[in-house]
């Protein structure tokens, strides 16, 4: 009897873990997600859209492990802050991008890699058009882990460029 439940336990285990790994494969192509490139690339392209346009939200998702975090660096009256959220706390935020068009681009990226994890900062802009004059930069900070054969993220923060927090120029463009 309990080989049979320690089978049964381990059937029930798989098709949950494949069942997870095909879930996720529907939104993106493992190839998609098995390099740093692409899976950065996908997520950079998910919440750019013109006015108007929804977002995949529970596509995006599949890119963050669960319990991912999002942080983002704030000044509150002129004192550094930083706001951390869940995923379905900055899905829910990214209403107002929505309502106007918004376009993050990737102009640098630095990697560092030991073992499963990764590092990567990378210099952004951002447009409310396409083609629009750059109404922001900053860096992004990203945590990522290689698991069943592809990347996740962990957690990903930015902070933006000030006149007092200027992109060093090593960061700056490609």
């Amino acid at each position: 009897m309990r080989s049979y439940l320690t089978s049964a336990f381990v059937l029930f285990s798989s098709i949950i873990t494949m069942a997870q790994q095909d879930k996720n494969e529907v939104y993106f192509p493992l190839e998609d997600v098995a390099t740093l490139s692409g899976i950065i690339t996908i997520a950079y392209n998910g919440i750019s859209g013109e006015a108007g346009t929804s977002r995949q939200l529970e596509k995006m998702k599949s890119l963050y492990a669960p319990n991912a975090i999002i942080f983002k660096n704030t000044s509150i009256k002129g004192k550094p802050s930083r706001k951390v959220l869940t995923l379905n706390e900055f899905y829910s935020e990214m209403g107002n991008i929505r309502e106007s068009g918004f376009f993050e681009e990737e102009i640098n990226r630095e990697v560092r890699i030991f073992g499963n994890i990764a590092q990567v900062w990378s210099t952004y802009q951002v447009r409310h058009d396409k083609n629009g004059p750059i109404i922001r930069r900053g860096i992004n900070s990203l945590q990522l882990h290689f698991k069943d054969n592809r990347w996740w993220i962990l957690s990903w923060g930015w902070d933006g460029e000030s006149e007092t927090n200027r992109i060093p120029t090593s960061f700056d463009s490609y």
